[in-house]
């Protein structure tokens, strides 16, 4: 199965939408070595066991997000005809259902190990910041220098701009005048 598929390869592929992590029927296909259209279609003919918190249509909106994301083609142009689906944790489980393949069955595996996976990252950063918080509370005073370091070394970094053309005071220095 490790030839197939890694569960870092999923995790990639893991988005969020609407508040919840989600798959898009194009690489869950991939994955399955099944067209985006039989994926889809398998779907379609078992609708009672996908429903909208399992699977959901994008809107156009979120469409036009995921096409400044993974920049995909626009439709007319060779790009999809529909908005994708995406698949919740539960819509995947169920995928197994009604894609009976082996190669289903170990895809299915290793996506559900990527979403536990995820899971225990979000819950060990929520804990780390819980934890800061309390000790900030805790010794405000004497460590708020160390605390504003840790801190920023936990936000992400900003781009660095680069200055284009002179400044009036380095021009007047410069050239003497102001």
């Amino acid at each position: 199965m490790s030839n197939i598929v890694t569960t870092e390869q999923i995790e990639r592929q893991i988005l969020l939408y609407r508040g919840q992590k989600v798959l898009l029927d194009v690489h869950l296909a991939a994955l399955y070595g099944v067209t985006t259209k039989r994926l889809n279609e398998q779907v379609k003919r078992n609708r009672s066991r996908f429903p909208d918190d399992f699977t959901f249509q994008l809107t156009p909106d979120e469409v036009d997000t995921l096409r400044s994301q993974i920049a995909t083609s626009k439709s007319g142009r060779g790009g999809r005809r529909y908005a994708p689906y995406v698949f919740t944790e539960q819509g995947v489980a169920m995928l197994s259902t009604v894609l009976n393949s082996e190669r289903a069955i170990q895809v299915n595996i290793e996506i559900m190990r990527a979403f536990v996976r995820l899971r225990q990252l979000l819950a060990s950063n929520d804990r780390l910041a819980r934890k800061l918080e309390a000790l900030e509370k805790k010794y405000d005073a004497q460590f708020k220098v160390v605390f504003e370091a840790i801190c920023q070394l936990m936000a992400p970094p900003e781009p660095k701009k680069r200055k284009i053309g002179f400044l009036v005071e380095e021009r007047a220095a410069r050239y003497g005048k102001r």
